[in-house]
């Protein structure tokens, strides 16, 4: 897995953590999806980032029902700003994963706009949605 620089001022890149658990990147419940190839091209982008952009996996997110979840977090001085990681959900297709790596390469949450496509794919964080369930 490809490792992100660190700057001289500190700076994690935008991060995207790939859900990997459960349901995401389970042929069987989305099997019209290619999960090795958009984890690959997720990793292929930071490698070719010059450090601009991270990638990790992780265990299942918790949101399965909206599965494949990419968590976009902003760089740290995205997060100096405000700005706060972005939940994506059906993350299925080539167009969503481009439309990703479009974002992080321009900066991610707090320093680019996501394309118009991603906003309907914005999903709430798990803690959130318990809270709105109450």
């Amino acid at each position: 897995m490809p490792k992100f620089s660190i700057s001289a001022a500190g700076s994690r890149p935008c991060t995207l953590v790939v859900c990997r658990g459960c349901c995401c990147g389970d042929a069987s419940k989305n099997p019209g999806t290619d999960h090795a190839r958009q984890l690959e091209r997720l990793r292929t982008a930071a490698a070719e980032s010059g450090g601009r952009l991270a990638v990790r996996t992780t265990d299942c997110l918790g949101p399965c029902g909206q599965a494949n979840v990419i968590v976009v977090q902003p760089s740290a001085r995205a997060r100096q700003r405000g700005a706060r990681a972005t939940w994506l959900g059906w993350i299925l297709d080539d167009d969503a994963t481009d439309d990703i790596l479009t974002w992080a390469e321009q900066g991610g949450p707090g320093l680019a706009d996501p394309p118009a496509t991603l906003a309907l794919q914005m999903i709430p964080p798990p803690s959130e949605a318990r809270k709105r369930a109450r």
